[in-house]
């Protein structure tokens, strides 16, 4: 049997490599860079530990859980300080927690009183019939209403997409929520009567779910998966070309200078959508990838500055704050980064991780390093009450960070459906198609491998080994 090809070394491609090597599958892993891991990076430098992508893993489904304990990385597993399970959205150039409950909605000072009532109608209001792709504004205008959109959705889609709710797809960017309107009817009846569903798939609500990193940040968990994969992973590998035969496929890749051929059973896509729009791809059937271009990849910048603790007037009590478009700032939103895990910063100091860009304002992403320190600091100062000047500062630009899954993204799903079903073996995975969070990535990665498991069981005589359950 021939080795299945996964293209891309993110967090997706290891984890379905992984999964497939469990199964006596062999797999090579092609990385154009010179690592694996993508965005997940992580920088220890003068005490500090700077995450360049993710801070954490939120824990949503047990597959990410299987995954860290079938690599022995239970001890140095951390799970965020429980005490610091607070939220804030800036309203008002000052920080208010974000109301996780009844009783906190009814006493928020995030909302004002007709938007509460507002909020309470929301089970009476009827469904809007014959919507085939709403944006989230729209449908959160039609059933929630403005002050809601502006002070809760907008920070949140800006924290999680760093996209803009008038763009983004309920349908496809957030699928349980517009299911629970289609479903219950009703955003509220259906969260409540969705519980139980949630727990027969062993799924975990992410406002419960657990935030998780490891003693040396996130870049442990690639870093773990490469030494478990060793030589099945071909670094400074690009794909260009994707040939399909009777018998599967011949991948061509270019190493250095020089192009080298390999053949293989099955294919996972891996890569981000932008890197896939580049590979040609020569088939039984004419198929193109440049539709992939056409997914937004607005630039993120990721800025990271530690503080003596004395010189932040703020205690940064919780996960950290969000900003509204409303709000006119510079930034998207702060991690408090050294609240959520222990050494992250040196003793007496804090780290905070705050992000600049996205679709809001993508021409402050690719400022100079120095402008964004300052905007950052500025915007800090305000919030945080900060005075004195960081000890520490690092810098991290994504030219193309999160794929937007914006209004119209069912092109993007029929295309990549009706490829799958007209190239047998042949599989995409990754942020996106499945989800663009880390813990999302890691459930594609292992659902690829179960796809590719199946097929290769079906289309060959080969004995597959099925003691190790996926």
């Amino acid at each position: 049997m021939n080795s299945v090809a996964i293209i891309g070394g993110g967090i997706t491609g290891l984890t379905a490599a992984f999964r497939l090597s469990q199964r006596d599958i062999p797999v090579t892993l092609y990385e154009a860079g010179n690592r694996v891991g993508g965005p997940i990076q992580t920088l220890r430098e003068k005490g500090y530990l700077s995450e360049f992508g993710p801070n954490t893993i939120l824990e949503t489904s047990p597959k990410i859980t299987a995954l860290i304990d079938d690599l022995g990385l239970g001890p140095r597993r951390l799970d965020s300080n429980p005490a610091m399970n607070k939220n804030y959205i800036v309203r008002d150039g000052k920080m208010r927690q974000l109301p996780l409950s009844p009783l906190r909605f009814a006493t928020s000072p995030l909302f004002s009183i007709p938007a509460k009532l507002r909020i309470c109608r929301e089970p009476f209001i009827r469904m809007k019939p014959d919507v085939e792709d709403e944006s989230l504004a729209d449908f959160v205008l039609r059933r929630l209403g403005r002050e809601f959109l502006d002070y809760a959705i907008n920070p949140f889609v800006t924290g999680v997409y760093a996209g803009n709710p008038e763009d983004l797809s309920v349908r496809y960017g957030f699928p349980k929520l517009k299911a629970l309107e289609d479903k219950h009817g009703s955003i509220m009846l259906g969260a409540i009567l969705g519980a139980r569903e949630r727990k027969k798939r062993a799924e975990i609500e992410k406002s419960k779910a657990k935030k998780l990193s490891f003693d040396e940040g996130l870049q442990v968990l690639p870093d773990t998966l490469h030494a478990k994969l060793g030589s099945s992973i071909e670094l400074r590998s690009e794909v260009t070309c994707l040939r399909q035969t009777s018998e599967g496929w011949i991948v061509i890749v270019r190493v250095n200078d020089r192009e080298e051929q390999h053949t293989h059973s099955s294919v996972i896509l891996a890569a981000p959508a932008h890197k896939i729009a580049q590979i040609q791809i020569e088939a039984d059937q004419p198929i193109c990838f440049s539709l992939l271009k056409e997914m937004r990849h607005p630039p993120v910048a990721r800025i990271t500055m530690g503080f003596r603790r004395e010189d932040v007037t703020d205690p940064l009590e919780g996960f950290g704050f969000l900003v509204p478009k409303a709000e006119n700032l510079n930034i998207l939103g702060t991690t408090f980064s050294s609240s959520l895990f222990a050494n992250r910063a040196p003793a007496g100091h804090v780290l905070l991780t705050t992000f600049v860009g996205g679709c809001r304002q993508p021409e402050l992403a690719t400022q100079s390093a120095d402008k964004l320190f300052d905007l950052t600091w500025h915007d800090l100062q305000r919030i945080l009450g900060v005075r004195g000047k960081p000890t520490y500062q690092h810098h991290c630009l994504f030219p193309q960070a999160i794929p937007q899954y914006n209004v119209g993204y069912k092109k993007f799903a029929d295309f990549m459906n009706a490829t799958e079903a007209q190239l047998p073996g042949f599989y995409f995975a990754g942020n996106y198609r499945d989800g663009i969070s880390a813990g999302s990535s890691i459930v594609s990665g292992h659902d690829a491998a179960e796809r590719v498991v199946q097929f290769l069981a079906a289309s060959s005589t080969d004995s597959i080994p099925h003691a190790v359950s996926l």
